[in-house]
């Protein structure tokens, strides 16, 4: 029986190196697409041919009906969702739309169409907000500090609810930062990196960011998607958080990414009171030892390596 697998969000960072990882194990790869006028997929352009790409929206239960009817999956990975905090501010409704209800619209098509279907929730460190405990793990509980964080609240309780309510095999990851070269530019990671690249190459000269004491645990998302697989292969569902355990604050990705290229980041980086978010998160590392535990799952790239690849890799992109 062929192993087919269905994405949301397939042309985000995640869902282009979860698509290269299931090729890879032999699925077939469904991506569910929404109808726009500009379609950026860029990320999975090399893989294009491989993929079926399929339109469809979390606005819209009857597309995701349809969807699941004519190709019938066996696992669904739920990747989409408005994914940049700071614009969960300005958008709070549309992201209570896509990053909560959108979680619903499928859990409610997966038991309309086909309860025996895997699905992966992308549930997100961000719900632990202002953190109870240090570090945090599956127990801890969630004190969300933005629209997006209370989303995927929601759509993080939803899964847990149908999985009991239904008996579907629903799981959430709680991946804390993941990046990677394919990182959108808006994020701190990517934004600092980019900008290194840039002013070493003589192309810009400052950096304007928010909160440099900002803590967090960032990963390389190559090594997180492998997580995310490994939960739908286990008898029974559950939650896991998937983290490093170790906390960096921005000050030191700037060091880091700054000395790579040879300059000081002081001498380039400006604190600007614009990128400050209303109600700041802190401190956020996660316990993974579950994960470690049950799934086999350890992290591959330490937060040096992490953040020298993408620099090197917009170096590269400038040079192109």
């Amino acid at each position: 029986m062929v192993k087919r697998a269905l994405i949301t969000g397939i042309t985000g960072q995640d869902g282009s190196y979860l698509a290269e990882l299931l090729l890879e194990e032999g699925y077939e790869v469904v991506g569910l697409m929404r109808r726009s006028s500009t379609v950026n997929i860029e990320r999975i352009s090399h893989i294009q041919e491989r993929l079926t790409l399929v339109s469809g929206d979390l606005m819209d239960e009857v597309s995701l009906i349809n969807v699941l009817r004519e190709y019938r999956p066996r696992e669904v990975y739920n990747l989409a969702a408005q994914s940049f905090v700071q614009a969960s501010w300005a958008q709070p409704v549309l992201t209570g739309e896509s990053t909560a209800l959108g979680v619903t619209r499928m859990l409610d098509a997966i038991r309309i169409v086909d309860p025996e279907i895997r699905f992966y929730q992308a549930s997100s460190s961000e719900m632990f907000g202002r953190v109870r405990a240090v570090p945090q793990n599956e127990h801890t509980s969630f004190y969300p500090r933005s629209p997006y964080g209370v989303a995927k609240v929601y759509g993080h309780w939803i899964t847990v609810n149908y999985r009991e309510s239904y008996g579907l095999h629903a799981s959430s990851g709680i991946l804390f930062n993941h990046e990677s070269p394919r990182r959108g530019i808006e994020f701190v990671t990517r934004k600092v990196t980019h900008s290194a690249a840039r002013i070493a190459a003589g192309l810009d000269t400052e950096l304007r960011l928010g909160n440099l004491e900002a803590r967090r645990d960032w990963g390389y998302a190559v090594d997180y998607v492998r997580a995310m697989w490994l939960m739908l292969q286990r008898d029974e569902p559950d939650d896991f958080v998937i983290a490093t355990g170790e906390t960096h604050s921005v000050r030191e990705l700037c060091e880091v990414a700054f000395a790579h290229v040879g300059l000081a980041w002081e001498d380039h980086v400006v604190v600007d009171d614009r990128f400050l978010r209303p109600a700041e998160v802190d401190l956020l590392v996660g316990d993974s030892s579950k994960a470690n535990r049950e799934l086999g799952w350890h992290h591959r790239v330490g937060f040096s390596e992490l953040i020298e690849l993408m620099v090197d890799a917009d170096a590269k992109a400038l040079q192109r």
